[in-house]
């Protein structure tokens, strides 16, 4: 017959060996949780960088619809000027200049290279890009036309 074996005082609990080696686990996932935190702080990061920068373009753009292609004194869109180092007022400390460029197939319609410049932590800064714009009238001055050059409405 054997008898059941009744443990030592002193004898339980974790050897050193374990406690280290769980310390190990433990700082080898707070290491990678640590790194995965900060990847996606640079990720939101960029991604507020590129959101900012796509809507400066969009707002140069939006600028040059309405401003790009002079009115001429018959009323119709004249050849476009360059522009050069026009600040934009939608963006506060964002400057422009804007070059273009006749496509020969089709004599309305222009390259227009953009060159963007602001400053960053005591640095200028620039980036450049290009669009198609067409040589139209403003959509401001074709709304303008369209109220006030309009018949008026006259009730029976």
């Amino acid at each position: 017959m054997k008898l059941l074996a009744t443990p030592r005082p002193g004898r339980t609990g974790f050897t050193i060996v374990e406690v280290v080696a769980a310390m190990g686990i433990l700082l080898m996932g707070m290491t990678v949780i640590i790194g995965l935190m900060t990847f996606g702080a640079a990720l939101s990061r960029t991604a507020a960088l590129r959101s900012a920068a796509a809507a400066a373009a969009e707002a140069v753009v939006l600028d040059l619809e309405e401003s790009f292609f002079p009115l001429e004194k018959d009323g119709s869109a004249g050849e476009p000027t360059d522009i050069i180092e026009r600040p934009l007022m939608a963006l506060d400390g964002l400057i422009y200049s804007a070059r273009a460029s006749v496509n020969p197939d089709n004599p309305l319609e222009y390259r227009v290279d953009i060159e963007l410049s602001w400053e960053s932590a005591g640095v200028r800064r620039t980036s450049e890009f290009s669009t198609l714009l067409l040589r139209q009238i403003p959509f401001g001055e074709r709304l303008r036309r369209e109220f006030t050059e309009r018949e008026p409405n006259r009730s029976p």
